[in-house]
């Protein structure tokens, strides 16, 4: 009966009866070599790794987080974030202590979708870790618009200038900066940059998927 009324299907494939089938936590999983490195059009000068491409149900969940409000979706994004973390660690590109630095979000759009859906999912991949924080400084200015849409040049244009920090950030120690989807690579290097100048360690990025 609760089915009828509020239906279930997954925010990868669209299965009903399920928030997230078993098919696509599986093409959600990491190989022995992932996170990849990637190379945005605009490189922001440390390693941007990425969990894989923006496209099947990796791309769905994203969606359906972000467009929708499947905060159901949290945990199995937080977990793929979690393992790429963890990752990392292995293979010694990053140390502990470490601070998770979410990439900024428009304040329109973080309002739209009831808070900034990175800053929650970073806070849920790192909670069981004492010795990684959250740090959520990177703020937008107003006059940023909406980079939908936009090629490399005119997302460089619309972020130049107008990603800032609102906060304190250990600069002893290992900085992460991680961030749904990279594109361009505009945000990557904007969010280093502002971080680089304030004396922060900016060891890498990591996202849940690539374009």
């Amino acid at each position: 009966m609760l089915d009828l009324v509020l239906p279930l299907e997954c925010g990868g494939c669209g299965a009903p009866s399920t928030r997230w089938c078993p098919m696509c936590a599986a093409a959600l999983s990491l190989g022995t070599d992932e996170p990849h490195v990637v190379s945005p059009r605009l490189d922001p000068g440390v390693p941007v790794f990425a969990l894989g491409r923006h496209a099947g149900p990796r791309r769905q969940a994203i969606v359906a987080l972000k467009e929708h409000g499947r905060t159901d979706l949290i945990p199995p994004l937080a977990y793929a974030l979690a393992m790429g973390i963890h990752r990392l660690l292995a293979w010694g590109v990053l140390d502990v202590p470490l601070t998770v630095v979410p990439a900024p979000t428009r304040r329109l759009a973080a309002r739209r979708r009831g808070g900034d859906p990175v800053t929650r999912l970073a806070a849920a991949a790192v909670q069981a870790h004492p010795q990684i924080a959250v740090a959520p400084v990177l703020r937008l200015k107003a006059s940023a618009k909406d980079s939908v849409g936009l090629g490399s040049v005119a997302r460089q244009r619309n972020l130049a200038g107008r990603v800032q920090i609102k906060g304190r950030v250990r600069t002893s120690v290992d900085v992460l900066v991680v961030d749904d989807i990279v594109t361009t690579g505009a945000t990557a290097s904007e969010s280093v940059g502002v971080l680089t100048v304030a004396g922060v360690n900016v060891a890498g990025v990591l996202t849940l998927a690539h374009a």
